[in-house]
């Protein structure tokens, strides 16, 4: 069997390269992080013969640059497993370390979905983060790291649990009136889509912002905060309306960069995968772009990590 590994700062998602075992775990880099105990107890559970390990969390700020990061997790992978494999930025899958490993899952997802569509836009929208990768003749066309690729619209750091409700609004409207927000960490994405009935509990895999629960009342709670509202303050409709607010600047931003690309490379095909496909299915809506949903194709568990299921089926293409 072989097992595909994505380990980004707050998640680790993996993939058996049959598709029969998927399993998402939230472990925070940045908190006293549990990842080399869980990787070592996913290679005695699972005992794979190779594993394909996709990196994004070396840019967690517990390191003090990239390289310590990167340095970090393939320690980690390889203490735990004895025949490990990492996708590179070029898409080559090797045992040495370099930094060309860092970032480099959306490569996984690009290059399995460039042989069957050959021309489309990738949309991989997280928890976290939205990669945004046009591919032509089934070739990856991003820049090759994440800095590069803020700066051509090819990621979007904004995703569907974990951005903070401040990084999307600055204002939020109440009928003719507007109001200021806090600039607290005082709800996330997740809170909003769980007011809007789009997530449900056990799709909020992140930490809450207070700690608290991810009942849609704990969620209404912090979205109150927002605006420095107790629930006893603010209407209902307007709890609701600071999470319509927050779900349209988020549509609205990864619309425009997907409008972007596909303008930049003349792709008309999106293929849309992650937690946040509803997010996706949005930004496209009367755009007049195609879209193909991973969840539809592959299932929903596996859009949800479908960079370690790709790493996966590429190892095992390569026949290494």
């Amino acid at each position: 069997m072989i097992l595909g590994i994505d380990i980004g700062g707050a998640n680790t998602k993996i993939a058996s390269d049959d598709g029969k075992i998927v399993e998402l775990h939230y472990i925070p880099l940045w908190k006293n992080t549990k990842l080399p105990g869980m990787l070592l107890e996913i290679a005695q559970r699972l005992k794979p013969d190779k594993v394909a390990v996709v990196i994004t969390g070396e840019l967690a700020d517990c390191f003090p640059d990239k390289d310590a990061g990167l340095s970090y997790i393939i320690d980690a992978v390889n203490n735990a497993f004895t025949n490990a494999y990492f996708l590179d930025n070029d898409g080559t899958l090797i045992k040495e370390k370099k930094r060309s490993i860092a970032a480099a899952n959306w490569m996984a997802s690009s290059l399995l979905l460039g042989k069957e569509y050959r021309d489309c836009i990738f949309v991989d929208i997280g928890s976290t983060t939205t990669d945004i990768i046009p591919i032509k003749n089934g070739k990856p066309l991003a820049s090759k790291t994440d800095f590069k690729r803020l700066k051509n619209g090819e990621l979007v750091y904004s995703g569907a649990l974990r951005t903070n409700i401040a990084a999307i609004l600055k204002r939020v409207k109440f009928g003719n009136t507007e109001s200021r927000i806090s600039s607290e960490l005082f709800a996330i994405t997740a809170d909003a889509y769980i007011v809007l009935g789009l997530i449900e509990q056990e799709n909020y895999t992140c930490d809450t912002p207070d700690g608290a629960g991810k009942t849609l009342i704990d969620a209404k709670r912090r979205l109150a905060r927002v605006v420095c509202a107790d629930l006893s303050e603010i209407r209902k409709d307007e709890v609701f309306s600071i999470a319509r607010q927050v779900m349209d600047a988020q549509v609205s931003d990864i619309r425009a960069a997907i409008h972007e690309i596909s303008k930049r490379h003349g792709i008309k095909k999106i293929v849309a995968c992650g937690l946040g496909e509803f997010v996706a299915r949005n930004a496209v809506t009367e755009s007049g772009l195609e879209i193909i949903f991973i969840s539809e194709k592959y299932g929903t568990q596996k859009s949800k990590v479908f960079p370690a299921y790709a790493a996966a089926r590429l190892l095992k293409d390569e026949k290494i």
